[in-house]
Order: C-alpha cells, then structure tokens, then sequence
C-alpha cells in the first residue's frame, strides 16, 4: 500500500489511510473538539468532505491528481467524537482532451461515500478527478 499522492496529508484532519488504491480506498477519521462548529459538538461539514475527497485522491494514487468538480449530498449530521470511514472507487477512466494538461485515460470519475462508527451513510458524492502532466503548482 504505497501511498503516491498527497503524501504530507494530515491524518489529523484528512484522515489515515487504510487502504490504498487504484482503483479504491479507504480512509478512517477520528473526529476532535477542534471540528465543532457550535455548543451541541456539530462538526463542519468541511471535515467530512476533505476525508471523502483524500479517500477520491488515495484511490486514483497518481502524484498530480488533483480534484476538478464535486457534486456532494451531506445525509446525516457528525458530532464531535464519532469516528468516520470513508470510501472511494474509480468508476470511470476517462481521456484527456486536447491542451487540457492531462494524458489519455487521466481524467477519472470516483464515487465516495462516508460513514459513521454505526454504519450510517453520512455523505456521498461524485469526485472529477485529473492526473495532470505536471504537479498544479509546478512552473513551465
């Protein structure tokens, strides 16, 4: 399980990997008092969408991918000491466009899914992803 991408990720706020892809993976997250966002222990919905988009990343595992778009339903509500697991899977390789900086097969279509210590899904959504040539912040 080589982790290829993202690799200064912070376990602490994305989540640790537990598994690795192509083509899935899996990413479990223990939620703290740092992600609430209020008295009741409500946990930003940022928190739960970084872990489901780290586990679109792990599971696509090229050093330049990077995410594109998003569509994303948040179904239930986190608090502050639920542990979540994310899960990711490539459904759809993709080719590149021309002048659009990724290759053939590099654009890739990741379903993820996130869910609470009880099995509830919390989250689900559809990741577009882009290995690109070069890392994003690379310079010509």
């Amino acid at each position: 399980m080589e982790v290829r991408t993202h690799k200064l990720a912070s376990e602490r706020l994305l989540g640790k990997p537990v598994k690795v892809g192509p083509p899935e993976a899996e990413v479990v997250l223990e939620t703290t008092e740092d992600m609430a966002v209020d008295e009741y222990g409500l946990v930003h919905g940022g928190f739960t969408f970084g872990l489901a988009d780290y586990a679109a990343m792990l599971a696509v595992n090229e050093p330049t991918v990077v995410l594109g778009k998003a569509e994303v339903r948040f179904l239930k509500p986190v608090k502050v000491g639920e542990k979540l697991m994310a899960r990711a899977r490539i459904l759809e390789n993709l080719g590149g466009g021309v002048g659009d900086g990724t290759s053939p097969q590099r654009k890739k279509v990741v379903r993820g899914e996130v869910f609470n210590e009880k099995g509830e899904k919390v989250f689900e959504g559809i990741f577009h992803c882009y290995v690109l040539e070069k890392h994003v912040l690379e310079k010509d």
